[in-house]
């Protein structure tokens, strides 16, 4: 079995499941769902309320998220919660904000050299 650890020696196949594991993510409306789940599980009716979304869309996300065994799912009568089957996606939604926050900042401090330099020209 090929070390999951180093992407460089997984297969098509195994690149395949890790492509559909950042697809699960690429969406804003199933980050916010998973924002929601950080604190404990919920039902799709708080999920809703909780992400401005519509109960349809919301399920929809759901499905998918737990199709990627990124959520589970929990039938109460009639009633379904949902909870964060795989807890490690916070680690890396944290690592990827932080390297936005980077990029970002050091693009504000290049937009204001910039800036400062048009006006000094002036």
């Amino acid at each position: 079995m090929a070390d999951i650890k180093d992407m460089s020696k997984l297969d098509d196949k195994a690149l395949q499941h890790v492509a559909k594991y950042f697809k699960a993510l690429a969406e804003p409306m199933r980050l916010k769902v998973l924002n929601a789940l950080q604190d404990g599980e919920k039902n799709v009716g708080q999920l809703t309320e909780l992400s401005g979304g519509t109960q349809a869309n919301i399920s929809k996300h759901l499905s998918l998220l737990d199709q990627y065994g990124l959520v589970k799912r929990e039938s109460r009568g009639n009633c379904v919660f949902y909870s964060i089957a795989d807890p490690s996606v916070y680690e890396l939604c944290e690592l990827v904000c932080g390297q936005i926050g980077v990029r970002m900042s050091q693009e504000t401090d290049i937009s204001k050299l910039f800036t400062a330099a048009q006006q000094s020209a002036q």
